[in-house]
């Protein structure tokens, strides 16, 4: 089963975060498939939000700043729309560790108000929820499917998790499309990059367009899966067309599973030069690092067809050039 993008062609489309890295690149592939858009952001400069993200399409896609927390304003805004990408959230793990009444405000509390806006004033609506593969926490086993035990290391994960277990109560029970996607570790032009706040990938891009060693904490055989951006698009879209997945939570992952010493080699092919060093986990980091992860994807797979499609050197290769173009615009 392929996208039928026609579905989207005068569809009206809600994304929450919107001009953060994933909905902003949603929002781009949307507007080629005539949807009508409206991106809602806080733009609080600790989160993703960038208006640099949306420079090529401002005049194309309604704007409302606004926070997820605001449940008068979430009353108003969901009204009328078809779709609902629900991809607001606060995602430094390390942040909801020091500010955990913060991050339990935005990614449980605010998620409630949002389903609960939709219930009142748009039953009708389909909602897709980015949700994370931090909820698993430190691995049982490899690779992680949807009947792994979930036991989270950090205030995030636990919040991610009513989050997502909202949406999917609002599914059984009162009828309220809806479907999480536990995305891996996503990266793309747009991330986040001044900081790890989104990813560490960012960091890592940040530093070796500054000629600075990127910094691998412990032994570096750490191993990961990554997913760019335009396959995590295409697997949102696939979630939003799809009946089938409605009330159920699916694991995305990637094409490669590498450790990463391995990644720093593939940042190096791509930046000569490069160099890493293998450091010390920081306490603070240590205390909530989960070691191996990578994703068991079938059941996405199976029941949309999905399946990833840029490897790990291609996609970094376009993310370095993106932010060596423009870097004044989130360094």
């Amino acid at each position: 089963m392929g996208i039928n993008y026609n579905t989207f062609s005068q569809k009206r489309v809600l994304i929450t975060g919107g001009l953060g890295f994933i909905g902003s690149n949603l929002a781009r592939k949307l507007l080629e498939y005539g949807a009508h858009i409206t991106l809602v952001d806080s733009l609080i400069p600790e989160y993703g939000g960038n208006l640099h993200n949306i420079s090529d399409i401002k005049d194309k896609v309604n704007v409302n700043i606004a926070d997820v927390r605001d449940e008068y304003s979430m009353q108003y805004l969901v009204r009328g729309f078809d779709y609902l990408f629900n991809l607001a959230g606060q995602t430094s793990h390390q942040d909801s560790m020091t500010n955990p009444f913060a991050d339990l405000d935005i990614n449980a509390k605010a998620q409630l108000s949002i389903l609960e806006a939709c219930r009142k004033n748009n039953p009708h609506i389909k909602i897709v929820f980015a949700s994370t593969r931090q909820i698993y926490g430190k691995p049982n086993y490899l690779p992680v499917d949807e009947t792994h035990v979930l036991n989270p290391v950090d205030v995030n994960g636990i919040n991610k998790i009513a989050g997502e277990f909202y949406h999917l109560l609002y599914n059984n029970v009162y009828g309220i499309k809806a479907c999480a996607l536990r995305l891996t570790n996503t990266y793309g032009p747009g991330m986040r990059v001044k900081d790890a706040r989104q990813t560490f990938v960012g960091i890592w891009i940040k530093n070796a367009l500054e000629s600075k060693p990127i910094l691998i904490f412990g032994d570096g055989l750490q191993k990961r899966d990554f997913t760019y951006i335009d396959d995590v698009i295409n697997a949102l879209l696939l979630a939003a067309l799809s009946d089938d997945i409605n009330g159920k939570a699916l694991n995305l992952g990637g094409l490669e599973i590498v450790n990463l010493v391995e990644l720093a080699e593939i940042f190096k092919k791509i930046v000569p030069g490069l160099k890493y060093e293998i450091v010390p986990f920081p306490p603070e980091r240590k205390a909530i690092d989960i070691g191996d992860y990578y994703s068991d994807d079938a059941v996405f797979k199976r029941l949309t067809h999905w399946q990833p499609e840029i490897d790990l050197l291609s996609g970094l290769s376009k993310s370095i050039s993106y932010y060596k173009e423009n870097a004044i615009n989130y360094f």
